[in-house]
């Protein structure tokens, strides 16, 4: 009976299926890969065909294949050691370093996905389980003292066959990774260095956790019956109303400062977590001979030290003085025109740090009416631009293809094959683009294959996922993009390009994998695209009439991206010398707490403070981002440049494009990042190119409403 009912529901389900697909509203003449993406996937099954696994691992048909890939890559990886150790070898030394590499990334890299995204709990604690292993593994050839001689001869006497600038480089970059784990020292000294070490990702574990948790509201609203009834429509549970997050849009003021207040409390637990954090991190780098962390980390990087990275904020903050006042004034009139509404009571007649999300958003919704015209922004539409434009600049076109059975995670996965269309198959992109139970709130990319040169002359095709967080409503209405989310449609994707047009020998050092400070170039660079009137023409399309954006609503599209940016990027500005200071020689040892350091510099550079808030304790970014938050704005300076010089005159320009892409994309992180950007752009990029690059972008961009 159990088996009759099951059929009984799979025939409803299916009659179901066919009815929703017959009754979708008419779509325009669009393209195969519009098509595909204008409406959400729905994948059914079919018992008749093999699971072939997750991601084409034919292990990871059932959670238990994890323990099977992982058991497979410690052996892989141990034999690998062996080969390294022996004195006679046949192989460079930095082919099977990557061989090593690339063993423990294509299981390290696709378990952290998985654990982030399955839906199933079961996979995601497996996943979870093969991730502590693979990061204990990690740790155990960290400390092979035998391994890293055998490293350090190679790198400082020579290899058994001769090393290229390239072999060299990445051989000098293993060296680096091991020697940041205090691999060179004493017994002694090795062991402090692993137990602090240790310490310092437990803490940021729990730092980062903490900086995310919500807020109880306690009895911070008094007997406010406005603010309690609203705040009470966020969340409540049987004890407290808990607050989520930051980002009130409400039109009172005295709500977005509730909001503001509560969320940004002072927590004493986050504080002592933020300043052990900062201490382990202080303590590595004494150990490990550097002035700080942040001389430690920007080791290697575009702006190569921690006085050139302060030298480009303090230099940035102040060219973007007058731009943001002139901001805020105009801000301050709205506030006081909305405090004669009978709809709000004014609060505070200055701009405070509640206020410019706010009135961006109200000033863009304003300027651009989306409602009306949000047809034009359906994901199929938005692919098919990103198509077009990839075609023009490289000669390439995504093409969606069918998935094997199990080899997706959800049901609603699209697969792309990135085709040359001289070259052939470039890799692929899974597209994970939709909201879920459980799934990482957070829009990213992820590399689960590194590209790389195969020991038998093949090339190793990357493979990423692009994770977006999209929502959908009436099946029968495709996904319509918010302006913000084709914004990050195209950042992510410009991610995704790096990994799939790098062409290295190396996957370490593929694509994304390269310094932070220069891994936000072509992401960032996409965003100059997304915002032109001549790109928007292209994929701003009726996915019903296949009409264009009407022009009048289209420059206002493109005139509310460029609204406020003096003020936002000061904010950014005012968070990147938080963090240098935090990580910087003279924060330990000090007197202070981390809420007066980052009081006096938010006074000095921003907005001013408000009592009894720590906003600091709310910014994550400290734990991936230490002593790096800079790298965005730095990034940002080096993608105007690229924008104005190639692309700003023609953004289809194909000459362009095949310059971009072989003197940047290609080469990762093989080359240095100076001497790749010296190389397209035929200049040096000092602290002053890059300062003056993202002021003279930022005149020439900004608009007032």
């Amino acid at each position: 009976m159990k088996f009759k009912s099951s059929v009984k529901t799979s025939r409803f389900l299916f009659k179901r299926l066919q009815y929703l697909y017959r009754h979708q509203p008419p779509v325009s003449n669009a393209s195969q890969l519009a098509s595909a993406f204008t409406y959400k996937p729905i994948r059914g099954f079919n018992f008749m065909l093999k699971n072939k696994g997750l991601f084409k691992f034919p292990e990871l048909t059932s959670p238990e294949g994890f323990k099977i890939l992982e058991a497979r890559c410690f052996q892989e990886v141990n034999d690998l050691v062996t080969e390294a150790c022996d004195p006679n070898r046949k192989r460079k030394m930095v082919t099977i370093f990557d061989d090593m590499s690339d063993s423990i990334c294509r299981v390290a890299d696709m378990v952290e996905f998985i654990k982030s995204a399955h839906p199933d709990p079961i996979y995601r604690d497996a996943a979870e389980q093969t991730c502590l292993n693979m990061s204990e593994l990690v740790e155990r050839l960290n400390t092979h003292i035998a391994l890293y001689e055998a490293l350090k001869v190679a790198v400082d006497e020579g290899d058994v066959l001769p090393l290229t600038d390239v072999d060299l480089r990445v051989l000098k970059l293993f060296k680096h990774d091991f020697e940041q784990c205090g691999i060179h020292f004493e017994e002694e000294k090795r062991q402090r260095f692993v137990a602090i070490n240790n310490e310092l990702l437990r803490i940021s574990n729990n730092f980062m956790h903490a900086s995310h948790q919500p807020t109880p509201t306690l009895n911070l609203l008094g007997k406010d019956e406005e603010l309690s009834g609203y705040l009470n429509k966020i969340s409540a549970n049987s004890k407290y109303e808990i607050l989520h997050g930051l980002g009130s849009r409400h039109a009172n003021e005295r709500i977005r400062e509730a909001v503001y207040r509560i969320y940004q409390a002072p927590n004493d637990h986050t504080e002592t977590l933020l300043h052990d954090m900062l201490e382990a991190r202080y303590l590595i780098s004494q150990i490990t001979g550097f002035e700080s962390f942040a001389h430690r980390a920007l080791r290697g990087t575009l702006a190569g030290s921690p006085e050139n990275v302060m030298k480009f904020l303090k230099t940035l903050a102040q060219n973007l003085k007058t731009g943001a006042d002139a901001e805020y004034e105009f801000m301050k009139k709205i506030k006081y025109q909305d405090s004669n509404s009978v709809f709000v009571a004014p609060w505070n007649s200055e701009i405070m740090p509640w206020d410019p999300a706010y009135f961006a958003h109200k000033c863009r919704g304003e300027m651009f009416q989306y409602e009306s015209v949000k047809r034009h922004f359906s994901l199929g539409s938005c692919m098919e631009g990103l198509s077009t434009l990839f075609e023009c600049l490289y000669d390439i076109r995504l093409d969606c293809i069918d998935q094997d059975p199990g080899e997706a995670w959800s049901d609603d996965i699209y697969k792309l094959a990135v085709v040359h269309n001289t070259e052939g198959l470039l890799g692929y992109i899974y597209c994970d683009f939709f909201t879920r139970t459980n799934k990482l709130n957070q829009d990213c990319h992820f590399t689960t294959q590194g590209g790389r040169m195969k020991n038998n002359g093949e090339y190793q095709l990357p493979v990423v996922v692009v994770h977006l967080n999209f929502r959908t409503g009436n099946p029968l209405s495709p996904p319509l993009l918010s302006p913000a989310q084709v914004e990050n449609l195209f950042h992510e994707f410009g991610h995704a390009m790096h990994s799939m047009l790098g062409r290295t020998q190396y996957q370490h050092v593929s694509g994304t994998r390269c310094p932070l400070d220069m891994a936000e170039i072509p992401a960032l660079l996409m965003e100059y695209f997304m915002a032109d009137p001549r790109v928007v023409k292209m994929y701003a399309k009726d996915y019903v009439t296949g009409a264009d954006l009407p022009d009048n609503q289209l420059m206002n599209f493109c005139r509310s991206r460029r609204l406020f940016l003096y003020s936002e990027l000061q904010q950014q500005v005012v968070q990147g010398i938080t963090d240098q200071i935090f990580h910087g020689p003279d924060f330990f040892p000090i007197n202070k707490t981390s809420t007066q350091v980052a009081e006096e510099i938010q006074n000095q550079y921003g907005i001013p403070y408000v009592e009894n808030t720590a906003w600091q304790l709310r910014f994550s970014h400290l734990v991936g981002y230490g002593a790096s938050y800079y790298s965005y704005l730095m990034s940002r300076a080096v993608a105007s440049r690229i924008w104005n010089q190639l692309f700003m005159k023609d953004p289809f320009c194909r000459e362009s494009g095949e310059k971009y892409r072989r003197l940047f994309l290609a080469h990762g992180g093989e080359r240095p990042p100076k001497e790749l950007i010296e190389n397209l752009l035929g200049e040096e990029p000092t602290i002053d190119m890059l300062t003056s690059s993202l002021t003279e972008d930022l005149k020439q961009r900004s608009v007032v409403p």
